[in-house]
């Protein structure tokens, strides 16, 4: 069996790759491929033990790599017997030990396995990671090994260094040892460390103590105090002096910096080292005090920090180059006196460099204004810095140069709406940072929370005035702007907004210039937001709200109640019938499920159209059965109580009387008229029980309210329920005590027959007035009581007397009672009572009096003139009577007659009517909480000039005024509006409107700025596709048409040219997202277009443009499709060699080279090749 090694391309890439550039010879031809051996195509590893001896190449990577240490660890150790905490050996595994060898492996995550040595020792095997491992260690010997303790005495200041930095050195040690080790506090006398653990713990943490101890006992710390004018001269210029000296004995010597004011060095090391630089630091400062001298100068305090220079660098390269300590006073300190310390033949050239250095630097003030001060500074201080860092020559041109340059720095400030500071912002300030690049200008916009409208712009005078022109344009747009809600029910919002959004799309392509938000659909809000331009919103609104209408319209819903056994039929065959009643009454038809007990059938649409659509489905009933219609005429009072709870009552009616239906009319129609539809027979008979439950109910369904404060009720109520049980017992009638939850807590409603409703009316009345009597009765006799010491000590004694005076108070304040009517009309009592009746108690507080108002007369009221003021004889409804003392009286009538409103017209444009109103009526509420009135503005429908102001006298004039003032600032921004709507039509060829309007609009957006006006292009499909008309202030849209007609005639100068580039290289030319293209454009002032995919002439390039710039552009395209095409030809030739051999191969063609491509990757010198059988025979089609 013979084999043979074939390759794929791709593995074998590399490898020919690399076999390019070498020369082959021997028995293979070079014109041949060149066939590697087995050895090139499959190298062998390395030999593990001699890596790279027989290629001579480093060894190989694997014996580079690092050995992998195990996570895991495992240590045993035992615990003799005599040592063990817990020697019960009956229960081991169980015990004591067991339980505390489990808790251990939670604590620490360890494993733990415990096992009985033949001298009863215990052998413990640990497992785990070494942290882990170590710490179950430390608690397994000291819960279940016996502990002993040792004290260990070094000495104290020796602690520390057992101790480490942060404890980390003691712990360590406790854990190696396994043991407790206590040292004594720093302020203990006791300098022993106590030791607790195992007997071999306790040796080994001995042992480390006494090592760190005698590590210790050999070095040594000195401290030497020397004064501090001559540390200097001991730390040497930069140190250098006390480094040589560190470094000569091999002791750490610490100097004191000059800001610390301490005098003492500390010398630490080898006791040898210590004293060796002790002795050389002695003898520095025995020999500098022997031979110096000082001499003070004054220099001034602004001058000292050139002297001492960055880092105190100047003040050691004195001391370097003349031996001179200079000696400067603390920061803190007034004193200007400088010491100069050194020999004195030293000290002159020492001073002088010090007077040097001080007149080194020298200060110039540039006065600049305060606003100034940010943009010398830069940002993040990069041009002081720059200043700073050069020489002072230098320095002095920077200050010039910026002296120059703040001198052409201006500012304005304009003040601009903070509701628009937002929008002039834009998102991720865009707008903004725009306006800052395009004039070089800074622009400062007050936060939010200041609401200050003032906005600074500062830099260059022409780009801040450019700056603040556009600014101020950008708020008039805002102003005029306008934002309306439109209030849809939620319901129709899908209705209008189409599948796929496809008839709102409609919609805003009728009214492009208006921006429609729909609520987010969780929200279940109705209000729809418009915002654009004044016109196209309120034509926008018109077109939603007619579209509404046709909705609500096609909305109307009504129930028909048709047998179950009748719903097949009406459906149909294949639903034949109920297809057909929707079709031709344009109706939706709902039936209900086959398992639902229901027999209603909804029909919705049009009301004429499911009337119609009833009418046929009850058609269909009155065909297939004997039915019967019949109307009952029953008072609607009594309405509710005929159909019961929940329907309970009707619906016995009706399964009683075999199942008709009875239709009641809505409730609050006020129709009397109640239809009952089935079998003859049986809607007779269920007509008959509804006149007759009707009749019962009318009977005893008579009611009367009576009037008693509340406090009184539980009075009239009386223990337990026995006043009231009491009246009932009597009369029969059902009396009814409000709730606390109703308005009308006075209100006592009394039910039943009349006879009896009016017996139980008297009773309550005779026990009302009984309680006031007794109510008055009491607190009179209070206050007799309490008048005096005197009295009330006799009290027992004069009780009689007593009880008869307040009898005759009470006969007399009866007496002294009088009623007074007030006549104010019916419709103006739910005024007077004001919110929840608080104007009326307030009066009946302060005047002492009750008020009664009479029953509420629901038939038409007779006209009468708007304030009240009429002569017409009053009703019984209009009368309200004022009980009370007859001064107490007046004075309450006179103040239930001011709160009567009055109402007067005020003459208002009807155009204006919507601005008054203000965004969700915001301006008119306002109004009415500023004045407090109402006020009432017509329906848009009535286009009514007239608006009623409703309220007390003195409100309504100063609701008047301020309404009228409201008219005027209204008429002037009318005034205004009418001068921006000058327009000017102009005639464009429409393949000119592209142009005009620019890359995404960009164009003609900054046309419509520069100039504020507005510019409309025709829709399509309108007559006149090439008028474009331009509106604002007349002198604005002259000049913007005389900028498009400018824009035009440079289009028309224009020329366009075909060139035909090769389609291949389309895509480089156009670049990534189309960059490339576009910067060709931008340079050579062109319009270049390519194909669209499947155009008939895919190499058709169009290039657009002055003449000479499209030339430019074409030689240019031409030169790179020359180069693109090198590289495409290339990539394709390649390519062709990357291509799998054919499937056909063998079949056909050249023998040759279908033997060439047969014998695919062949290598020679293969282990099964020994033998010497020639390569050529094998191959892949031979391979077993």
């Amino acid at each position: 069996m013979s084999s043979v090694a074939v390759l794929t391309q791709e593995s074998f890439a590399e490898h020919r790759s690399g076999l390019k550039d070498v020369e082959i010879t021997g028995r293979v031809p070079e014109d041949e491929a060149y066939i590697p051996t087995y050895l090139e195509a499959f190298p062998p590893l390395p030999d593990k033990g001699t890596p790279g001896e027989k290629t001579g190449e480093p060894a190989s990577v694997w014996s580079k790599i690092r050995p992998i240490k195990a996570s895991v660890i495992t240590q045993v150790f035992h615990v003799p017997l005599e040592e063990r905490r817990y020697k019960d050996n009956s229960q081991f595994g169980e015990g004591e030990e067991a339980k505390v060898c489990l808790d251990i492996m939670q604590k620490t995550g360890a494993h733990i396995e415990l096992s009985l040595a033949k001298d009863q020792g215990l052998s413990i095997m640990v497992t785990g990671k070494l942290d882990s491992v170590m710490k179950a260690r430390k608690e397994i010997v000291a819960r279940l090994q016996t502990q002993a303790s040792a004290t260990v005495l070094i000495p104290k200041e020796h602690h520390r260094f057992v101790i480490g930095k942060n404890g980390e050195k003691l712990q360590e040690l406790e854990l190696k040892t396994a043991t407790k080790i206590a040292i004594p506090r720093s302020d203990d006398p006791n300098a022993n460390i106590r030791i607790t653990g195992t007997k071999d713990g306790i040796e080994k943490a001995r042992h480390e103590i006494q090592l760190i101890s005698a590590e210790q006992d050999k070095r040594a710390v000195e401290r030497l105090s020397f004064e501090k004018a001559f540390h200097p001269f001991i730390a040497g210029a930069y140190n250098q002096l006390v480094q040589e000296v560190s470094q000569e004995t091999g002791a750490r010597i610490s100097i004191p910096p000059p800001s610390v004011p301490k005098d003492e060095i500390v010398i630490t090391g080898e006791k040898e080292a210590v004293a060796m630089a002790i002795a050389r630091i002695r003898a520095i400062y025995e020999e500098k005090k022997r031979k110096t001298t000082t001499i003070s100068v004054e220099v001034k305090k602004s001058q000292h920090k050139y002297i001492v220079g960055p880092k105190g660098n100047t003040l050691q390269e004195i001391l370097e180059n003349t031996g001179v300590s200079v000696e400067m006073p603390p920061l803190d300190s007034g004193s200007e006196t400088i010491i100069l310390r050194g020999e004195p033949d030293k000290l002159g050239p020492a001073l002088t460099q010090v007077y040097a250095k001080a007149k080194s630097v020298i200060v110039v003030e540039v006065i600049a204004p305060a606003w100034l001060h940010r943009f010398i500074i830069g940002k993040k201080g990069q041009n002081i810095s720059r200043i700073t860092q050069q020489l002072p020559k230098v320095q002095s041109l920077s200050i010039l140069f910026f002296s120059l340059q703040m001198a052409r720095m201006d500012y304005a400030e304009i003040n601009i709406d903070h509701r628009f500071h937002r929008h002039l912002i834009g998102k991720n300030g865009a707008n903004i940072n725009r306006v800052k690049e395009q004039y070089k200008v800074s622009v400062r916009i007050p936060q939010d929370s200041e609401r200050c409208g003032l906005v600074r712009i500062e830099g260059d005078p022409q780009g801040v005035q450019l700056a603040r022109k556009e600014l101020m344009d950008m708020a008039q747009r805002m102003e005029n702007e306008r934002t309306k809600d439109l209030i849809i029910e939620h319901k129709f919002h899908r209705t209008i907004i189409g599948q796929k959004g496809e008839k709102i799309k409609e919609v805003r392509d009728k009214f492009p210039e208006v921006i429609i938000i729909f609520p987010d659909q969780q929200q279940k809000s109705d209000i729809v937001q418009l915002r654009g331009p004044k016109n196209e919103v309120e034509k926008c609104v018109k077109f939603l709200q007619k579209l509404i209408a046709e909705l609500v319209e096609s909305s109307f819903s009504v129930s028909v109640p048709i047998h179950k056994q009748f719903h097949k039929n009406i459906i149909g065959k294949g639903g034949a019938n109920i297809k057909k009643i929707r079709e031709e009454t344009n109706t939706k038809i709902d039936l209900p499920t086959e398992n639902s007990n229901s027999e209603m059938i909804v029909i919705t649409g049009k009301k004429s159209s499911c009337e119609a659509a009833r009418d046929r489905i009850l058609a269909i009933q009155n065909e297939l059965a004997n039915l019967k219609e019949a109307e009952v005429s029953i008072p609607a009072k009594l309405h509710n109580s005929l159909i019961g709870s929940k329907g309970s009552l009707v619906r016995s009616v009706m399964e009683e009387c075999g199942g008709v239906h009875i239709h009641f009319p809505a409730e609050g129609s006020g129709l009397d008229k109640v239809t009952i539809r089935g079998p003859a027979e049986e809607v007779e008979r269920a007509r008959r029980q509804l006149l007759q439950l009707a009749e019962e109910k009318q009977v005893n369904n008579f009611s009367v309210a009576l009037q008693a404060k509340p406090e009184y009720h539980k009075f009239l109520i009386g223990k337990g329920g026995a006043n009231i049980r009491r009246v009932r017992d009597r009369t029969g009638a059902r009396i009814i005590f409000p709730s606390p939850d109703e308005p009308e807590q006075e209100h006592i409603t009394i039910m039943g027959k009349e006879e009896a409703v009016w017996l139980a009316q008297k009773e309550l009345e005779t026990l009302i007035k009984n309680l006031f009597g007794v109510t008055l009765f009491f607190f009179l006799s209070i206050k007799l009581i309490f008048l005096g010491e005197k009295m009330y000590h006799g009290f027992h004694k004069n009780i009689s007397i007593i009880i008869s005076d307040c009898h005759y108070l009470l006969m007399c304040h009866q007496e002294s009672q009088v009623n007074v009517e007030v006549l104010i009309p019916q419709r103006y009592h739910r005024a007077v009572m004001g919110p929840k009746g608080c104007k009326i108690q307030q009066i009946t507080r302060e005047h002492d009096v009750l008020i009664k108002f009479p029953d509420r007369d629901e038939s038409q009221e007779p006209a009468s003139p708007e304030n009240g003021d009429t002569d017409l004889i009053p009703r019984k409804c209009d009368i309200i009577i004022v009980t009370g003392q007859a001064e107490k009286c007046e004075l309450a009538c006179a103040a239930l007659l001011a709160l009567v409103p009055v109402t007067i017209d005020v003459e208002v444009s009807y155009d204006l009517h919507r601005y008054i109103i203000g965004q969700k009526g915001a301006g008119i509420r306002k109004m009415m909480e500023d004045y407090e009135v109402n006020i009432w503005v017509p329906q848009p429908e009535q286009q009514s000039d007239i608006i009623k102001i409703t309220g007390q006298v003195a409100s309504v004039e100063r609701a008047k005024q301020g309404l009228l003032e409201r008219v005027k600032e209204l008429q002037a921004e009318q005034e205004d509006r009418a001068l921006r709507s000058y327009k000017v039509t102009l005639s464009v060829d429409p393949k000119y409107h592209p142009k005009i309007i620019g890359r995404k609009g960009a164009v003609i957006s900054q046309i419509r700025k520069d100039y504020d006006v507005n510019v409309q292009f025709p829709d399509k499909g309108e007559e006149q596709q090439d008028v474009i008309v331009i509106s604002g202030y007349e002198r604005n849209a002259n000049e913007a048409r005389a900028a498009i007609e400018q824009l035009v005639a440079a289009l028309q100068d224009m020329v366009s040219e075909d060139i035909r580039l090769d389609r291949r290289v389309h895509a480089r030319i156009i670049g990534a997202r189309g960059k490339a293209i576009r910067k060709l454009m931008e340079e050579f002032k062109v319009d270049i277009r390519f194909p669209q995919p499947g155009s008939e002439d895919p190499s058709k390039v169009t290039v657009t443009g002055l003449p000479e710039n499209v030339d430019n552009a074409i030689d240019h395209l031409l030169n790179l499709e020359e180069e693109y095409m090198l590289s495409v030809t290339e990539t394709e030739t390649m390519a062709s060699y990357m291509k799998p051999p054919s499937k056909t191969m063998g079949t056909g063609g050249n023998d040759e080279d279908n033997k060439a491509l047969a014998k695919g990757f062949v290598v020679r010198d293969a282990p099964w090749n020994a033998q010497g059988i020639p390569v050529d025979d094998f191959n892949s089609h031979n391979s077993p």
